[in-house]
């Protein structure tokens, strides 16, 4: 197992319980590379944007599954910046459907948890945050990658992820 990607809609807690999983496998956290570039660049986001952040995103997960420790838990991967397209203008870069660095398992958070507004976020609304997720889903369900939902709020969120990857077959190396 060298990772798992931390999928589905803004504010769902994946950077959150993302360091603390890292932490717990014994492997290492990759950040959320289209924050970064959200916040160095602005949110009004052309296709080329989301394909240089698909690229940024892909170059990171490359560097660090070249080394140990594993596994990799990846923030969000250019599938979650495909389903951004999808959001935001209904059509897609034809980079997404050839990118295959796909993770050997994906957490998907569902959107139950209240929605922070943080600067860089844009689906707020419950039907923005339902169709979000609805898209995120299908994109894995459309690639045939092993998945498991995410719920639940503060430490119960926490457990459910841990357990999913446990019911996976990883096993935490602290506890």
């Amino acid at each position: 197992m060298k990772s798992i990607c931390l999928h589905g809609p803004e504010s769902t807690g994946k950077s959150t319980i993302g360091p603390r999983l890292a932490a717990v496998l014994g492997g290492r956290y990759l950040p959320e590379y289209g924050r970064d570039y959200a916040e160095a660049n602005g949110t009004d986001f052309t296709m080329a944007d989301l394909v240089a952040i698909g690229r940024g995103h892909d170059a990171m997960l490359a560097d660090a599954l070249v080394a140990a420790p594993w596994p990799v838990v990846t923030d969000t991967d250019p599938l979650m910046t495909a389903v951004w397209a999808d959001m935001l203008f209904g059509v897609r870069d034809p980079w997404f459907a050839q990118w295959n660095r796909l993770s050997d398992f994906y957490l998907l958070f569902a959107p139950d948890l209240p929605w922070v507004e943080d600067g860089t976020r844009l689906f707020g609304t419950l039907g923005e945050r339902r169709r979000f997720f609805d898209l995120s889903r299908a994109e894995l369900d459309r690639r045939g990658v092993r998945y498991a939902l995410v719920e639940g709020r503060d430490e119960t969120r926490f457990a459910n992820a841990l357990g999913a990857i446990e019911r996976f077959g990883i096993r935490p190396h602290l506890c």
